[in-house]
């Protein structure tokens, strides 16, 4: 490992990204952690405020998860930085009861985030910090004992305790890569992206992928640039709504946490392999109904604005005389045809292995895989460094989703706090085991469309 510079700060409690897992710690260390741990405890944010789901902000979207599922009430249904708090500090809680519904817009959970980052009394919220780099200063034995985070701007921060809750890396296949960066955007930069394009033009569209963010875009993007052509190409034989019954919804309870962890590994396959198309490659239902509909009018008046190509794979993509062509092969029949279009939406969702962040620090202090604790704890001295909502494989589908952040984070605290106190890990189990993908010469790189982020 490369020497680090020297700190200019010193902090006991580091998190990199103001997103919700780390807001949800930030609340609990706040309101219910030692008073001398939330002093000096600092949450920073590469972006200059809080913003959830900053490319998919769009107009009428809403929340696929319960309002309930905020940052503390599953934690403490007391907790001053419930969603409910956010409603009533802002003079809207009765029109949101009247509603009723339990899915706020998506825009007010960006707000309720940022609300509550100002609301903190002692944890600090630093924003314009951009982490580039994390470091680890070894004690006499060779062990990592403290965390040196380099920032971009130059400087670093020493921590005890470190969490790494910056988010997963966004999924661009490889077809893609080689195109002008102006002509492709991914769903998490849509919103701002296609605001920068003339809306008078008349664009071919292309939108990529058969899960929620594909279809939002497929959606929206008739709107922004109200004279697009747009086709919608996925592998799947059709759209489909996602699947969301009451017994596999259970499986978003922060209880089946432990459940998962113990289990066997062909138990856990089994598992994530069943809850697919409760989260992944699925639409919400009314999204479905509107899509079908707006089918279904474009062939009514012959406009032949709006095609959906099913099963079919995008084999190849370049450019050629200032269009971009994708090579669309059938799975069916194996035949191809050129599709050629302006620019191309990916709703193709993130890496599922570890995000570029960890997989650096875990290269440079020599793991040959990634373990993480029950607790989220990395497995990798006395140092306490926690990674959150990377942890799907040991700890359940709704590890990168809202459903146990507040729980999640009551849980790190608490391992934070028996550390201090000199007891070691808060608990260990027999069974314990952890995801080993962190063997980078196997690691599976296959995406994931997180959208329902419930």
């Amino acid at each position: 490992m490369a020497e680090s510079r020297a700190p200019d700060r010193d902090v006991e409690l580091l998190a990199i990204g103001a997103g919700p897992a780390n807001l949800a710690l930030a609340a609990a260390v706040d309101e219910a952690g030692p008073a001398d741990l939330a002093a000096n405890s600092l949450v920073i944010e590469q972006a200059d405020r809080v913003v959830w789901q900053r490319g998919m902000l769009l107009p009428g979207a809403q929340s696929q998860v319960s309002f309930l599922k905020d940052l503390a009430t599953l934690r403490d249904p007391r907790s001053r930085f419930s969603f409910l708090n956010y409603l009533h500090s802002v003079g809207r809680l009765n029109e949101f009861v009247n509603l009723g519904t339990f899915q706020p817009y998506r825009t007010e959970v960006s707000d309720y985030f940022q609300w509550a980052a100002d609301s903190m009394a002692n944890v600090s919220v630093e924003y314009r910090r951009r982490c580039v780099g994390i470091d680890a200063e070894r004690g006499p034995s060779g062990e990592p004992v403290a965390w040196v985070t380099r920032l971009a701007d130059g400087s670093a921060i020493r921590s005890r305790y470190l969490v790494v809750g910056a988010g997963r890396d966004p999924y661009v296949p490889a077809e893609y890569a080689t195109l002008p960066r102006e002509r492709v955007v991914h769903s998490t930069e849509y919103v701002q992206r296609i605001a920068e394009l003339p809306r008078d033009r008349a664009y071919r569209v292309a939108v990529i992928g058969g899960a929620q963010s594909a279809a939002e875009m497929f959606d929206a993007v008739a709107t922004d640039l109200p004279v697009t052509t747009r086709t919608l190409v996925m592998r799947s034989i059709a759209p489909k709504t996602y699947e969301n019954g009451k017994f596999s919804n259970e499986y978003f309870y922060p209880s089946a946490v432990d459940e998962f962890f113990t289990a066997r590994p062909e138990a856990r396959e089994q598992i994530l392999r069943e809850m697919h198309t409760t989260n992944y490659s699925g639409l919400a239902p009314d999204l479905m109904d509107r899509l079908y509909r707006q089918r279904y009018v474009d062939r009514l008046g012959g406009a032949d604005r709006m095609r959906v190509a099913t099963m079919t794979d995008v084999t190849a993509a370049y450019e050629d005389g200032g269009d971009v062509v994708l090579e669309l092969t059938d799975r069916r029949t194996g035949r191809t045809e050129e599709l050629r279009c302006d620019l191309v939406l990916l709703g193709t969702g993130f890496v599922r292995g570890m995000p570029a962040l960890v997989r650096g620090l875990a290269g440079a202090l020599g793991l040959p895989r990634v373990e993480v604790t029950r607790d989220y704890r990395l497995r990798v001295g006395p140092a306490a460094c926690y990674l959150q909502g990377v942890n799907e494989a040991t700890h359940g589908i709704s590890d990168s989703l809202l459903s146990v952040m507040s729980v999640r984070a009551a849980d790190i605290l608490a391992d934070i706090t028996a550390d201090r106190a000199g007891h070691g890990n808060r608990r260990t189990t027999e069974k314990e085991t952890s995801w080993r993908s962190a063997d980078w010469t196997g690691i599976d790189w296959a995406p994931t469309t997180t959208t329902r982020s419930g």
